[in-house]
């Protein structure tokens, strides 16, 4: 069986097929699942690049989906040809959080969905949204929880909140869609005026671009009227002073991102006198993704997908990622 597999050491040119042996029968438990899509993510990314510490020669791709292919003795939830997706932390089924690392996420610590079927404990998938193909399916993994859970899950966003959203890459445009589905107000920057105008497409209610406006976070709170309720931080430290200023007093800052940067200088005394809660996130319990499932059901969202590309050529998807010239997601299938 072939599986897309990181290189030793990790890079684009070492990512590449190798031959795995088939998983075999589901045992007590588990389910056997035929993938067929996947989406990418910047931390999927950083393993297949090096740039974080992952298994020796792991197969890719946190994201995965597919359909159930046989199910083992006591499985209960799920049945032969049910349309399925992968959880990030399949460990984590419900509850406050306590899973700080990676070692046991697809992709990173254990295999992941970059191969052609699977053999996993049924509580490690979902039921993918009704209607969805696999590589839709596969964005909500990461990306679409990730927006839920920060603003939903976490941030009990109502309609006629405002939310601000850092960029237009997969947890972005999944917040704006969110967003609008619940009623809110929705606040996109980015640095180019193409996938502005996209954003607002997309029903955002107001674009900022930020190399033209340089203080955008008082741009952003000046045109809410005093400061937005929810903040989607994609940028990470060099984007935090920015979002502080953009906040209302009492309001929410998502920290999940760290594109702009991992160190830097934290206004601590903004943030106090703005009295407004940071929280840093990273993806969501099995049972927030099966709240998202249900709303996407109800709400009739679609994933924004850029681009798709056949598995083998992945290593060109990842370099499409790192030329940031996508909106929303990129895609995987086979």
């Amino acid at each position: 069986m072939k599986a897309m597999t990181i290189g030793a050491p990790p890079t684009l040119d070492s990512l590449g097929f190798t031959e795995r042996a088939d998983p075999g029968a589901p045992g007590r438990g588990e389910i056997r699942v035929a993938l067929h899509g996947s989406s990418l993510n910047y931390h999927d990314l950083g393993v297949v690049t090096g740039g974080m510490a992952a298994g020796d020669r792991v197969v890719a791709l946190a994201d995965g989906a597919g359909t159930v292919e046989a199910v083992g003795e006591g499985v209960t939830e799920l049945e032969v040809g049910d349309a399925v997706v992968s959880c990030f932390f399949p460990d984590w089924q419900d509850g406050a959080p306590t899973i700080g690392d990676f070692r046991r996420t697809p992709g990173d610590g254990i295999d992941g969905h970059a191969t052609e079927a699977v053999v996993r404990p049924a509580t490690a998938f979902t039921r993918a949204p009704k209607g969805y193909d696999a590589v839709e399916a596969a964005t909500i993994t990461t990306a679409g929880l990730t927006a839920w859970r920060a603003l939903v899950g976490e941030g009990a966003l109502r309609a006629g909140d405002t939310v601000l959203l850092l960029g237009t890459g997969g947890v972005a445009i999944w917040g704006l869609q969110i967003a609008k589905a619940m009623g809110a107000t929705a606040i996109v920057t980015s640095s180019s005026g193409e996938k502005l105008e996209r954003a607002r497409d997309l029903g955002a209610d107001h674009v900022v671009n930020y190399r033209e406006v340089q203080d955008w976070g008082r741009a952003v709170r000046d045109w809410s009227g005093g400061g937005v309720d929810h903040v989607l931080e994609l940028g990470g430290a060099g984007t935090l002073t920015q979002s502080i200023e953009a906040v209302r007093v009492g309001g929410q800052i998502a920290l999940i991102g760290t594109v702009a940067g991992v160190t830097g200088d934290v206004p601590t005394a903004a943030l106090m006198g703005k009295q407004a809660r940071l929280q840093g996130l990273i993806v969501g319990s099995r049972r927030q993704q099966q709240e998202f499932v249900r709303a996407i059901e109800a709400t009739g969202i679609r994933p924004v997908i850029d681009r798709r590309f056949p598995l083998e050529r992945l290593p060109d998807a990842f370099r499409f990622q790192q030329s940031a010239g996508h909106f929303g997601k990129i895609g995987i299938e086979w």
